[in-house]
């Protein structure tokens, strides 16, 4: 609320400092629908402007013509915005957000929804991503080889489906539209403190961007232009962590068990029984990265006649990156655990426990490859028609191989002692209520940085996970043009075939020698790298422990530094998904009057059907007839097939108008139903069963502790009816006020439901119970309120009339749910829903408030810029529905923009990111219950640009 009060008092300040006498700094570019005062036109043909003010013009411009509600950062100048990829770009952009991680935003959210509820296109295409979902990975990306981006708030028939949030547009460069020479390098140096804290490593990185945009007469073949540019990216992202495991129980708070607490059962805590929530493991991470990127964009634009325009155009993104880590904790957090406390939302606060400590050194790499292919053709056989046929290719690969060993405490030490404490498992007591992130302390008998304490359960890992998606598409459009009320007719039909594949596939190796133990444990010892560890949390942590050099470990114990995969990379967590979809539609434009009010827009309907067919894999399990008669059941490695297919068809109307109240001001008002459908990688086949513990058991049944679906194929689209109105009043060229409410009534929230799915278990088939995540019957409603304020102070005097803001602030209220799968409401077979012992999530993604404000100055060749942006808590889902509730602390980050122009050609730029060095924390799987937090730090650029014209 504090927050709402200040945008409001922010936006009443800045508006009571744009009166009239502003139209002398000039107006908006005159429309068909609104023509501007003389006063204004004259204004507007003396003044040229660049750098952030012509921004947040062409901004203001493109918001004010368009058909839908839009935003959009539009201009040559989009690079000046501070950040590391286009990401923080679109974050300046009004109701925008992102999901910050250290190496910058992984992915955007609209109006405090999630990125699942909104769709990214590429030149009007859509695009793929390694994440499994439907979200960009803006990190791939450069914002300095963009052109324009709009975010459509409201939808119109002629838009991909999918985005019942928004649609992320971006475009590309088209070089005919430059009409000049333009050759441009820039050379950014990048400044980490946190990278400067660990020993050997250099502080230092640096990005380089070069473009060329040019154009040619080609005699009787016409006009060609060409743009191409690339960058290459050097920097080091170093993270402080502590993580727990992602998954986590209810503890029974009524025993105190002296092993593993005593989970407990939905139907146990809705009749009384105390619980908390505990994790298996708590550990501390220590990481070093590494991240190179390089990115290539270009477009070919070709105009053989004044009929006839073709663009191709082309995005190669790499990305390799890589952590070293070096992690400490417990592993077994749920073990002898005692005189806990436990916190208004059933979370832990603090406890004693006894547990094994573990080391872990790992190494991580990923290798990330984007290409996106497009040609598009317009023709113009009459003034009336118009015909375009566009063809796309968009194809993402992420593969990630991580190696790690693991050392564990025991009664003896390396050399065979007997430790002081005289037992793997170390006493601890720990502290939630300090801050976000605990204090552990442990037995002063043991201390974390004895290399040798840590000399038992040697386990090496290599990890391998990988992902491919694939998009083919083609979309044919015609428009002709009408006299009259309706001014335009647009059809049109899109066909796309999507197809994901995700695997992981893990390879274990024991170590048991003791002797071999102790010399690589001596061989290996590397020094904690870090000074500072956790220095600027707000609680102590520990500052450091015993580390080891992974690779050497994996050399000393194998011989070889990577052992390869297993050989076979089927596992029951593949998804294998296709995704077909079929799309057409009808639109019309009109304009007319209502009365003396103008009024233009457009309507129109779009039908969508959707076809997916997931493959995927069950583990083969051979039945053991014990000699009491009782039976239990061994995984005999086999697996078998499934595949399962679901369809859907939705239709999508559309209804927008605009108002043209005065020359100044105007109302939208758009109605529209969307949908946004799963992710690809949620919509898999596999089912994972887990067995209960013993060997003997009265049925197969019995024996099957449960099976839980690794995807939801027959998981729908989230549908949306929706409704937004905003009311815009544009002084003048630099100054916009807007408020819009809006409404949206979704059909159904996610629920975790059990499902009789046929398993054949020792050749006899048998219905067992599943449990996976559906789409509920409910519905549920959200209200929004965006306010903007955009205005360079061009009516103070001289030289405060450089000032200008642009506030931004998003309300937003709903009752969505989403369900834990473990905890959370669950529907059996029968139909019969037993209340879980957690409360439901939102929206994933959805924040209650964000709020946004920049503030530059420009005065000759200086420019100044701060960023300050908040967003409140929200849920985050994985990848995959079926998993249990994340929570994002809501954050603050400001950053900063200085640039001096030193000549015609040339300027120099510092930009600062994160200046608060605001962590990542994430709660699970309810708020208060720490799961992960991150410490980044700060980051600075220093860059020198020369633009040849």
């Amino acid at each position: 609320m504090r927050l709402a009060l200040l945008a409001g008092a922010s936006i009443a300040t800045l508006v009571g400092g744009a009166p009239v006498r502003a139209q002398k700094a000039g107006s908006t570019v005159p429309d068909k629908a609104a023509p501007l005062p003389q006063d204004d036109q004259a204004a507007a043909a003396d003044i040229i402007v660049h750098g952030i003010r012509e921004t947040i013009q062409n901004s203001i411009q493109t918001k004010r013509t368009s058909d839908t509600i839009v935003d959009a950062v539009s201009s040559r100048e989009i690079g000046e915005l501070p950040g590391q990829s286009v990401g923080e770009v679109i974050a300046t952009i009004t109701g925008a957000t992102i999901d910050r991680a250290n190496y910058g935003p992984t992915e955007v959210s609209i109006r405090g929804l999630g990125s699942g509820l909104s769709l990214t296109t590429f030149n009007g295409r859509e695009a793929t991503n390694g994440s499994g979902d439907r979200a960009v990975n803006f990190g791939q990306f450069p914002a300095e080889l963009f052109n324009a981006i709009k975010i459509y708030k409201t939808q119109q028939a002629d838009l991909i489906e999918g985005g019942v949030a928004g649609v992320i547009e971006l475009e590309t460069r088209k070089p005919l539209d430059y009409h000049r020479q333009q050759i441009q390098a820039e050379l950014k140096a990048n400044f980490n403190p946190y990278q400067d804290r660990i020993t050997g490593q250099g502080a230092w990185g640096w990005r380089g961007t070069v473009s060329y945009i040019d154009q040619f007469k080609a005699g009787a073949l016409g006009d060609v232009g060409i743009s191409i540019g690339y960058q290459r990216n050097v920097v080091n992202d170093p993270v402080e962590r502590f993580y727990t495991s992602s998954t986590w129980f209810t503890c029974n708070a009524a025993i105190v068990s002296t092993s593993n607490c005593t989970e407990v059962s939905r139907q146990q805590g809705n009749s009384g029984t105390p619980f908390f929530h505990a994790s298996n493991s708590y550990l501390y991470r220590q990481m070093i990265t590494s991240d190179l990127r390089n990115a290539v964009f270009g477009t070919l634009q070709w105009q053989p006649s004044p009929t006839v325009n073709v663009n191709l155009d082309v995005q190669y993104s790499r990305r390799q990156y890589s952590e070293t880590r070096n992690d400490f904790g417990t592993a077994e957090g749920r073990f002898n655990l005692h005189n806990v406390v436990i916190g208004d939302n059933d979370q832990l606060l603090s406890a004693d426990g006894s547990a094994t400590l573990q080391t872990i050194s790992g190494l991580f790499v990923r290798d990330e490859k984007y290409l996106g292919l497009g040609g598009n053709v317009e023709w113009k056989p009459t003034e009336r028609l118009t015909v375009g046929a566009d063809v796309g290719y968009s194809h993402t690969t992420r593969l990630d191989i991580t190696r790690q060993v693991r050392l564990r405490t025991d009664p003896f030490n390396i050399f065979g002692t007997r430790t002081a404490i005289n037992n793997q498992r170390i006493p601890y007591h720990v502290d939630f209520t300090q801050s976000f992130l605990p204090t552990f302390t442990y037995d002063p008998r043991f201390s974390p940085t004895d290399y040798t304490a840590f000399s038992d359960d040697t386990r090496l890992t290599r990890s391998q996970d990988g992902r491919d998606d694939e998009i083919y598409s083609a979309r044919l459009d015609a428009s002709y043009k009408l006299d009259g009320f309706i001014e335009r007719v647009d059809i049109g039909g899109r066909w796309a075939q999507r197809k994901f594949f995700g695997y992981s596939n893990d390879v274990n190796i024991d170590q048991a020698d003791l002797a071999v133990d102790r010399t690589v444990n001596i061989a290996c010892r590397t020094p904690f790298p870090e000074r500072g560890f956790f220095s600027d949390a707000p609680s102590a942590a520990i500052t450091s422990y015993a580390t080891f050099d992974v690779l050497c470990q994996f050399r000393n114990y194998l011989g070889t530094e990577d052992p390869g995969n297993s050989g076979d990379l089927r596992a029951v967590e593949n998804a294998d998904v296709t995704e077909e979809t079929l799309a057409g539609y009808a639109m019309a434009t009109y304009s007319g009057h209502l009365g003396n009010i103008p009024v233009r827009g457009n309507f129109g309907i779009r039908g969508v059907h959707t076809e997916v067919t997931a493959r995927g894999l069950r583990s083969g399990l051979d039945v053991i007839n014990n000699t009491d008669g009782s039976i239990s059941l061994r995984a005999n490695g086999n697996f078998a097939t499934t595949e399962v297919k679901s369809g859907s068809l939705r239709w999508l109307p559309s209804l927008n108008a605009i108002f043209d109240l005065s020359a100044k001001s105007r109302l939208r008002v758009g109605l529209y139903r969307a949908m946004s459908r799963p992710a690809p990688s949620a919509l898999g086949a596999g089912r994972q069963i887990t067995l209960e513990t013993g060997t003997g058991f009265p049925s197969v049944a019995d024996a099957i502790n449960s099976i839980i679906a690794t995807g939801s194929p027959r998981l729908k689209p989230t549908m949306s009816w929706n409704a937004d109105m905003a009311l815009e009043y544009y002084a003048n060229k630099d100054t916009l006020l807007a408020a819009t409410v809006y409404y949206k009534r979704f059909t159904g929230g996610r629920i975790p439901i059990e499902t009789n799915e046929d398993f054949t278990i020792g050749g006899t088939n048998y219905a067992v119970p599943v449990t996976q995540t559906t789409n509920s019957n409910d519905q549920s409603d959200l209200y929004g309120l965006e306010l903007t304020l955009s205005n360079q102070f061009t009516w103070l005097p001289h030289p405060l009339d450089g000032l200008g803001a642009k506030l931004s602030y998003n309300y937003a209220w709903s009752n969505f749910k989403t369900q834990d799968i473990r905890y959370g409401d669950v529907i059996d077979a029968s139909g019969n829903l037993t209340p879980g012992l957690i409360p439901p999530a939102g929206l994933s993604g959805y924040s209650k408030h964000v709020f946004s404000a920049q503030l530059f100055y420009e005065l000759g060749p200086v420019s100044l810029q701060g960023i300050y942006r908040y967003r409140s808590r929200y849920y985050q889902a994985f990848t995959s529905d079926n998993t249990q509730l994340r929570y994002v602390e809501g954050y603050n980050t400001f950053d900063v923009n200085l640039g001096f122009k030193l000549n015609k050609i040339a300027d120099i730029r510092f930009q600062a990111l994160n200046i608060f060095n605001e962590p990542r924390v994430e709660y699970m799987p309810v708020v208060g219950s720490t799961r992960n937090v991150e410490y980044y730090g700060s980051q600075y650029f220093l860059s020198l640009r020369v633009r040849l014209r």
